[in-house]
């Protein structure tokens, strides 16, 4: 039996995440027994291009067909790039890139073939993470909470706090820590706030020709529009009960409401509906949290943070002031699932997604050919 699913000992492992952003391949290691963070290693960023992020693009919305097709060969390219950069792993985990998400109709489908990964390093690759959840009634995300929890322990807090990632989507992860496991009754509540940081994208890239609004240089020169506020704060997805999730366009409409408005009025209203389906969010929360850590993208578009901050109670600061790496997390979060993907412990539960009970999901693939088992 290998060293992963003995169960014992620490797993260097390495979690690759392509997120909503479509910005390109998160890489990470971490050194994990399943359930605490022993530390963590090396890091690795690789851009998707141009035209593989036009690809990505034409999938979004897509379940089979040549335009999926397309997509899983540039995740599977770009993903073999990136691993082939590391040395002395034990396990990977390998999230892939979501082109669809419906867990109330078709499922979820994460492009990318776990199994072909496989013989890049040499030792087995966890992945297909969110299946599992879905088909058991789960919303199958957002799946980070778990290694929330874990980070929650490592920090020592002592009441509860939140992480918010502000990515494509914005997901909320309230965390407990007075449990001592976070499959525990009321140790985590999970949900996605709405959208973050991809409607901004898209108009940027749409009217400007920009990948995003750096350090939120178009917003700050705007002006909210009230009106297209309100009437986005009326969708019926903010009142209902969490866990709940999203797909990276379940809120096209969003553009819709800003499409009169000029360009720099139009970034700022999409910025603030962000903020306010975070804040909204935070209401449905068991209690107000004492502090509110950001990761992803959005912890440095400035306007984001401040418009946070003034909006809420408890102080809003990225993850950094406690010592994680808000580039890396999320792929951090994939690489310590691994381990308890290998180990059998559950990966989510009817606080996170919804399912009926705890789910450890995934598949494991094992290497064709000889290389270093963990």
């Amino acid at each position: 039996m290998d060293k992963a699913a003995k169960g014992t000992g620490t797993v260097r492992a390495l979690g690759l995440m392509s997120g909503t952003s479509l910005d390109g391949v998160d890489a990470a290691v971490i050194e994990t027994d399943g359930h605490t963070l022993s530390a963590s290693g090396p890091g690795r960023y690789r851009a998707y291009s141009t035209d593989e992020k036009a690809v990505l693009r034409a999938a979004l919305g897509h379940w089979t067909g040549a335009k999926v097709a397309a997509a899983a060969a540039v995740v599977d390219a770009a993903h073999r790039e990136v691993i082939a950069e590391f040395e002395g792993i034990e396990l990977v985990g390998f999230h892939g890139q979501t082109v669809a998400h419906e867990p109330r109709g078709r499922g979820t489908l994460q492009v990318g073939d776990g199994a072909s990964l496989t013989d890049v390093l040499g030792v087995p690759v966890v992945w297909d993470f969110r299946s599992d959840d879905v088909a058991q009634g789960g919303e199958g995300a957002p799946l980070a909470p778990f290694c929330h929890f874990a980070c929650a322990r490592k920090i020592a807090a002592q009441a509860p706090i939140c992480f918010l990632n502000l990515g494509g989507v914005g997901n909320l992860t309230y965390v407990d820590t007075s449990f001592d496991q976070p499959e525990a009754d009321g140790a985590l509540l999970a949900f996605d706030t709405g959208p973050a940081n991809a409607p901004i994208n898209d108009l940027m890239q749409a009217r400007l020709g920009a990948e995003m609004d750096r350090d939120g240089a178009v917003a700050a020169r705007g002006t909210v529009d009230e009106g297209a506020l309100k009437r986005f704060l009326a969708e019926p997805y903010f009142a209902r009960t969490p866990p709940k999730s999203l797909d990276r366009n379940d809120f096209e409409a969003a553009a819709m409401l800003v499409d009169g408005l000029p360009d720099v009025d139009a970034v700022a209203t999409l910025t603030a509906m962000s903020v306010a389906a975070v804040v909204r969010g935070i209401g449905l929360c068991p209690q107000p949290p004492t502090r509110l850590l950001v990761t992803g993208g959005g912890r440095l578009n400035p306007v984001m943070m401040a418009m946070l901050a003034t909006a809420l109670d408890c102080p809003v600061e990225p993850v950094e002031a406690v010592g994680l790496d808000g580039d890396m997390l999320e792929a951090q979060a994939f690489a310590y699932l691994a381990v308890r993907v290998a180990r059998g412990l559950p990966t989510s539960c009817p606080g996170t997604t919804g399912v009926q009970r705890p789910v450890g999901g995934g598949r494991i693939s094992n290497p064709t050919r000889a290389g270093s088992l963990v």
